[in-house]
């Protein structure tokens, strides 16, 4: 089944007096590439995380967003450096009796040293906080995959009916070159004839030989029928259940580079804009694709 590389999950789940939001954003990317956003004391489970999503998708750039409404998810703790303390009063006491120095060394004094006092995070027990996480990125990530399959099914359809429309002009346009033929000959007799003032009788062999030679070198059949196996490659892709997305970004190279040959090969003017407008819908083909996972 096909699948989008666009797609949204979000899910919240509440543990004790705490609540755990989670959002998965999912946008276009050659490779699979995750970033989260998370609370500095949950980062051990970060790897967890991005294992949700791998073994979910193939491809596309993953936002995680992870926020927690938590009275104290990290309390913080004051200590004293009392080694630090020891040293400023005994080098101050030195000092005040070197130098013969009065006053008194106060709380004021010492409060306002460097280093005195450190701060530390004392982390809670964050069990059950894992728990609601591993939760609400399973919801999450549910939810993202669901929006991408059904963003897939859309994809689909929108490529079934523009390789048709992409059939159709191919077919209109092998329709077209007999007829190219026929009307390359008429001109040639025709300007023969104004040449000569019907004084002289065109010589239908030469007319004939000029026009296989325009035949063959117009001749874009192996073009054509490498263009239809590309859409039957195309079409047989969309339906595999696996990621396609590179598959068929190559194929609609493929189809670009023979339509371009068509073109190149071209001298009537009802031929190149065919291949316009075939160069045209395959290029919509193509950015439709550039969503597949």
């Amino acid at each position: 089944m096909l699948k989008s590389m666009t797609g949204y999950g979000k899910s919240t789940v509440e543990t004790g007096e705490s609540k755990i939001h989670v959002e998965i954003r999912s946008v276009n990317h050659r490779f699979l590439d995750i970033t989260t956003k998370m609370p500095h004391a949950l980062l051990f489970l970060e790897e967890r995380l991005k294992q949700v999503v791998k073994s979910r998708l193939a491809r596309g750039r993953i936002d995680i967003f992870v926020t927690i409404e938590a009275e104290e998810l990290v309390a913080k703790k004051i200590d004293v450096n009392w080694g630090i303390v020891n040293q400023y009063i005994t080098h101050l006491k030195d000092i005040q009796h070197r130098h013969d120095l009065t006053g008194d060394i106060s709380i004021d004094m010492v409060s306002k040293l460097d280093y005195v006092f450190s701060e530390k995070e004392m982390e809670n027990d964050t069990d059950e906080l894992k728990v609601a996480l591993l939760e609400a990125m399973d919801n999450a990530a549910r939810q993202l995959v669901e929006m991408r399959a059904k963003e897939g099914q859309e994809l689909y359809e929108d490529l079934e009916k523009r390789i048709a429309k992409v059939r159709s002009w191919l077919s209109s346009l092998d329709e077209r070159r007999p007829m190219v033929i026929e009307e390359y000959k008429e001109r040639i007799r025709t300007r023969v004839e104004e040449y000569t003032k019907e004084q002289i009788r065109p010589d239908e062999t030469k007319i004939l030989h000029e026009v296989a030679l325009l035949a063959e070198k117009g001749d874009v059949t192996e073009e054509l029928t490498r263009l239809q196996s590309h859409f039957v490659q195309f079409e047989d892709t969309l339906s595999m259940e696996e990621p396609v997305g590179r598959r068929l970004d190559f194929i609609v190279q493929e189809m670009h580079r023979e339509v371009n040959t068509i073109g190149s090969k071209s001298n009537d003017g009802k031929l190149t804009e065919m291949v316009v407008n075939l160069k045209s819908e395959i290029e919509k083909v193509k950015e439709q694709v550039q969503n597949v996972e």
